[in-house]
């Protein structure tokens, strides 16, 4: 803050740092920083999360206004109980006052990382991220920020930053360079607590005015649209008859693309017509029934699979990439959007699916978000979602894969045929009520 007459910068809080005043600092938005009022330059960071750091602020050489401003981080509040911060701090200062510069000799004696290294360091510091994401990390860095893997993390400016965010967005869309920025962000955050002057460029761009895209939802005409345009353009544009499954696959279940790219052969049942998926977004596993669509593309994959020459594979869609399955999809989307004459890309048939069993076919909300494994609500209905079994999700699965069909060929086909009339056996009738679905007669 500053006083209204000078303008000049003051403390916003200056106190005794003892056990009992640190304990009653609480934390704000922003991190902010209690001075000591007894040794000068000692202070208290407390971060928005509730950790609370000690630290010494102080100036190099002579100490006059234009020597270099330098902080020291001494540890942790807990780690660390105030008086012992407080000896640490003396000595410090101590050093300071006979020319010493231990901020410096810190950053020398850590030596600054380059951005490759400052990654390697964020990735690990996590090893409980699915591996998924951390190869989607990995191939942004790679394609997005290749050329400043070697580059040592104080040498790249706000306005490279800057610069970059926008030759992102115009290559890749709005959504990646959001991303990947965001990304370079969180890799410079450690960095910036080891090595005391080191800023982050993303933050200063970010102060300087710097903007995010903002996120706009996208909007998809009718299913009875582009369902026959998308159907038409996966049909003349994809070539492996593997791939073109991989898009009807998520038509017929609304399922993420990695889900069904990361689907093991191990986990169908086409006995049982179940098949479940353990690698969901929502971290939950997802049991589905096979419908007779699916049940078809199915025994098409498992017939081409023992036909091949090298054994079973694992993976319902394998590749010979070091994952085993087919990991990349977007490089397809451009072709389909131009046969189909509208815009196509894989979360859109999730976003179809769904509209298909709320609107089209009216079904109850709790049912289809079980059916596509969307994460529950704290609403008192939404606990409904945990309600359905797989035997109750049969015939409005079913329902479903055959709209879609009749959306993208034009072709009727018969809803009631192998599958039990609604409400599945199980649901009563007061469930029925419930959830304001009307008895349909056979």
């Amino acid at each position: 803050m500053s006083t209204p007459a000078t303008g000049k910068r003051t403390a916003r809080v200056k106190l005794t740092l003892t056990k009992r005043t640190v304990e009653n600092l609480q934390p704000a938005q922003k991190p902010w920083i209690a001075w000591d009022d007894r040794l000068i330059g000692f202070g208290l960071r407390v971060h928005p999360s509730g950790n609370k750091a000690f630290l010494v602020n102080y100036r190099t050489g002579s100490g006059g206004r234009k020597a270099r401003n330098r902080r020291v981080v001494l540890g942790r509040y807990g780690h660390l109980a105030p008086e012992e911060a407080r000896r640490l701090a003396q000595q410090l200062l101590g050093r300071v006052a006979r020319g010493e510069d231990p901020a410096q000799e810190r950053a020398e004696s850590l030596g600054m990382p380059n951005l490759r290294e400052a990654f390697d360091e964020y990735l690990t510091a996590n090893p409980n991220r699915k591996s998924s994401t951390e190869e989607l990390y990995r191939s942004q860095m790679r394609f997005c920020l290749g050329d400043w893997l070697a580059r040592p993390l104080d040498t790249i400016t706000r306005r490279e930053v800057e610069a970059r965010f926008h030759l992102v967005s115009q290559r890749h869309g709005w959504a990646v360079a959001n991303h990947v920025i965001s990304l370079l962000r969180s890799v410079y955050r450690r960095p910036c607590v080891d090595h005391e002057g080191l800023r982050n460029p993303v933050e200063l761009w970010l102060a300087g005015g710097g903007r995010y895209h903002r996120a706009v939802r996208r909007r998809i005409p009718s299913p009875a649209e582009v369902l026959p345009r998308w159907w038409a353009g996966i049909e003349a544009e994809v070539s492996v008859a593997a791939t073109r499954d991989i898009f009807r696959f998520g038509m017929y279940t609304g399922m993420r693309r990695g889900e069904i790219m990361g689907l093991r052969w191990d986990r169908v049942d086409l006995e049982r017509r179940i098949l479940l998926v353990e690698e969901t977004k929502s971290g939950e596993p997802l049991e589905l029934p096979i419908t007779r669509q699916l049940a078809a593309l199915l025994e098409r994959r498992r017939l081409a699979a023992s036909a091949g020459n090298g054994g079973a594979p694992a993976w319902v869609f394998p590749s010979s990439g070091g994952s085993g399955h087919v990991v990349e999809l977007q490089h397809l989307y451009h072709r389909i959007s131009r046969a189909a004459g509208t815009r196509f890309w894989f979360h859109g048939l999730r976003n179809v699916f769904i509209t298909v069993a709320e609107r089209e076919l009216m079904l109850p909300r709790s049912l289809t978000k079980r059916l596509v494994n969307h994460a529950r609500g704290r609403d008192v209905t939404e606990s409904y979602a945990a309600d359905w079994s797989v035997e109750q999700l049969r015939e409005p699965a079913q329902r479903i894969a055959d709209r879609i069909d009749e959306l993208a060929q034009g072709v009727p086909t018969d809803r009631f045929e192998s599958v039990p009339q609604w409400p599945a056996s199980g649901v009563s009738a007061a469930a029925e009520t419930r959830f304001g679905i009307a008895h349909r007669s056979a």
